[in-house]
């Protein structure tokens, strides 16, 4: 431990619960909006002393996996296979260490109760909820160092989003993440959300800007694809190379002397261009490329159109409104941003069909969940007519694909 670190004052573990990006596809790290719920499940780290070393295991895996510290990224040869569940424990172990010093011997369970790689954000839950754990036992939180750098829920989720893409936060240096070139969308719904409630947010940075009560008799009725949604391999690269668009746009905007520099896409559209609109201008730097053309209309689409009108349009119930921005949504994630499979289309499309209210492909996409809006009377029926409708058109997903019904739940949480 470092030297200002109290001797492990522990909760001996914390939940962090899944979430539901009701709107905002690959938004969060372009600066733009994100509709979003916490869900009541979630992931559970529990913490228990030893004499000797880290290590974890799955609660519901027999094998446990050693965790050798390699804050530097020098010995990489050490840690879990990419992949492997434990690899996002010794991103957190390494981050740890690299911002507070070493880390006290320890053995970790992992518990959870979402379906993993289903888009509900299981790998981020389990980053949240191991960092946080492991940053109170090891007394990190009531350091000076913490408490310059984190001052409120949506500093912790800030800096928790750098576990996982590598960026430094402040002063605090990262140097090695899961790979992802993501933003701190799921981060923020973990640590942030209010019971019962939508909450509106933007980035770059993170801002609160509205809570919407979700009605009583509402309910989201969640259908996991059986495609899986991983942050590794083919569906990481197609999640990167979303993001490394963006980052394109902002260089090749930055690159015009006469215009203003900017950190993210949402700040270039929204930055004063003397009379001629920021759109029109990024527009025109994009016209050899189609890709990027896309990219930054899809972008367009989610968050300066959809967004907007669909937060007007829940906070009013005015449902068939709210129908048509997330249908204009759906199209938009199919046409422009391309991270639909057929799978997520069609459950998307057969929703809307059964009487949701509203449906959508959430998370990084390329495979993932659909999320249903519906009176809370007919969620259970609705679920087993909509997973029997799928499993009729996709038999091969039969055993992978599910359906749950939740609501909005709270935020990050120690165990009792």
């Amino acid at each position: 431990m470092t030297e200002d670190a109290a001797a492990a004052p522990s909760p001996l573990g914390w939940f962090a619960p899944g979430r539901i990006e009701v709107l905002g596809k690959h938004t969060d790290y372009a600066g733009g909006r994100s509709l979003l719920a916490a869900v009541d499940r979630g992931v559970a780290v529990h913490l228990t002393p030893a004499d000797r070393g880290i290590t974890a295991r799955s609660g519901a895996l027999p094998d446990a996996v050693t965790i050798e510290p390699n804050p530097g990224g020098t010995n990489s040869s050490s840690a879990p296979p990419e992949g492997h569940w434990g690899n996002y424990v010794q991103t957190v172990v390494d981050r740890l260490t690299e911002n507070f010093g070493t880390l006290a011997p320890v053995a970790i369970t992992v518990d959870s109760n979402l379906p993993l790689a289903s888009g509900m954000s299981s790998s981020s839950a389990l980053v949240v909820a191991l960092a946080v754990s492991l940053a109170e036992y090891n007394g990190f939180t009531e350091t000076q160092r913490w408490r310059s750098h984190i001052h409120s829920p949506v500093d912790l989720a800030g800096y928790l989003a750098c576990f996982e893409n590598g960026m430094n936060f402040g002063e605090l240096t990262g140097r090695r993440g899961v790979g992802t070139f993501g933003g701190s969308e799921d981060h923020t719904a973990m640590t942030c959300a209010t019971p019962d409630s939508l909450g509106l947010f933007s980035f770059g940075p993170i801002t609160h800007e509205r809570t919407l009560p979700f009605a009583d008799d509402l309910a989201f009725v969640v259908a996991v694809s059986g495609v899986t949604a991983e942050k590794t391999g083919a569906a990481r690269d197609l999640y990167n190379r979303a993001a490394l668009a963006v980052t394109e746009i902002v260089r090749r905007w930055n690159d015009e002397p006469d215009l203003p520099t900017v950190t993210t896409l949402a700040q270039a559209l929204h930055s004063d261009v003397d009379a001629d609109a920021p759109l029109d201008r990024a527009r025109r730097l994009l016209l050899d490329s189609p890709e990027l053309t896309r990219r930054l209309e899809a972008f367009v689409v989610e968050s300066e159109q959809v967004i907007p009108f669909a937060v007007e349009a829940f906070a009013t119930a005015d449902w068939a409104a709210f129908g048509r921005a997330v249908d204009e949504s759906q199209l938009a994630a199919s046409e422009l941003l391309g991270n639909q499979v057929p799978q997520t289309e069609f459950l998307a499309r057969s929703a809307r069909e059964l009487g949701a209210l509203a449906a959508s492909g959430f998370g990084a996409g390329f495979g993932g969940s659909v999320w249903a809006l519906v009176t809370r009377d007919q969620a259970e029926a609705f679920a087993e007519d909509w997973l029997a409708r799928y499993l009729v058109e996709f038999p091969l997903v039969a055993g992978l694909a599910t359906t749950l019904v939740t609501r909005p739940g709270g935020p990050i949480r120690p165990l009792d």
